[in-house]
């Protein structure tokens, strides 16, 4: 029952006219157009994300449109892959998002539901300086990579061969998906004076494409140029320690994304103590390597002073003892 009230949430366009009808219905509100094909298993996955997302905003409207079924309003919209994800108000597209990125997805229909029923220049922060913008991007990280797709699911041979030269020099790198951001990828080649992709930055500095770092790499100073990324063993034990009380969940603060991080959530704000979280939805390798790190294998795991206290079912008996503040404060 619950699901079938899920997925009739997602209507299912089958033809240019109906979905040139639902963006003049749709106008006053925010539209998420889900472009898909039912062979493709990572569109099926995005569909479920969608049906939970359509719960979580009654408000906004998705949609759901087969990219091959109706070829004129994929060609018009440029959809050249699948998943594809356009966002409209007032029947004008605002927003778009490439490839299977549920996090991303989540982030951009909760700024775009927020932000009024107004064009991006009208969101509810003034429009940041594009400069200034790509230059807090490249300096994100001390190795910032921005390429097709993500370093697990990259979106074109050469970000491919890029994120795979990367992980042989055991380099830690943030990336930048310029598939998620149409300003982003056309801004960097002129504020960068490279008209590719991939492009690699350390310490905000441009240092290439693909062909500069395979140079790099043959002549043995691709490792003096580049971080090296901590042992993933040496890195867990820094974020377990990175706050007194730490909690590794499905979300944040702000939002859980499973019902049990929800509630674990709902207990530790009810104790006043201070705490930080991890979202391991947006990194696989602490997601996997914690679970053998604690010898825990579910999410949420709660750590004090770099030490497991346990899970939802563990952090609810300690509370119901009275014994969780005492252990929270490291007392116990």
């Amino acid at each position: 029952m619950a699901a079938g009230a899920a997925e009739a949430a997602v209507v299912e366009v089958g033809s240019t006219r109906q979905f040139e009808e639902l963006l003049r219905l749709t106008a006053k509100s925010l539209l998420v157009v889900h472009f898909w094909a039912p062979w493709a298993p990572q569109c099926a996955q995005m569909n479920d994300v969608m049906a939970e997302l359509a719960k979580e905003h009654p408000q906004v409207s998705f949609v759901k449109l087969e990219a091959e079924a109706v070829p004129e309003v994929s060609e018009k919209y440029e959809i050249s892959s699948v998943p594809t994800f356009l966002f409209f108000k007032n029947s004008q597209k605002i927003d778009r998002l490439d490839g299977a990125h549920a996090p991303e997805l989540t982030k951009k229909v909760q700024r775009h539901a927020s932000s009024g029923s107004f064009p991006p220049s009208g969101n509810e922060h003034p429009k940041e300086d594009l400069n200034l913008r790509l230059k807090k991007l490249t300096h994100a990280a001390p190795c910032m990579l921005f390429m097709k797709g993500t370093p697990q699911e990259p979106r074109c041979g050469f970000s491919k061969q890029m994120v795979e030269i990367l992980h042989k020099h055991n380099i830690q790198f943030s990336s930048f998906d310029i598939f998620s951001d149409e300003e982003v990828r056309q801004g960097l080649k002129t504020y960068s004076n490279w008209p590719t992709y991939p492009q690699l930055y350390v310490s905000g500095e441009l240092i290439g494409g693909l062909d500069i770092i395979k140079e790099l790499e043959a002549s043995d100073e691709l490792d003096t140029i580049c971080p090296k990324a901590p042992k993933l063993e040496e890195r867990l034990k820094v974020l377990t320690n990175k706050a007194s009380v730490m909690l590794f969940m499905k979300g944040n603060k702000q939002e859980a994304k499973c019902g049990f991080s929800k509630q674990i959530l709902e207990i530790l704000n009810s104790t006043g103590v201070e705490y930080e979280t991890f979202d391991i939805l947006e990194d696989e390798e602490v997601r996997q390597g914690l679970k053998t790190f604690s010898n825990w294998p579910t999410y949420p795991q709660l750590y004090v002073k770099g030490e497991l206290v346990g899970g939802l079912d563990i952090v609810k008996e300690l509370k119901d003892n009275g014994e969780l503040l005492p252990v929270l404060k490291g007392e116990n």
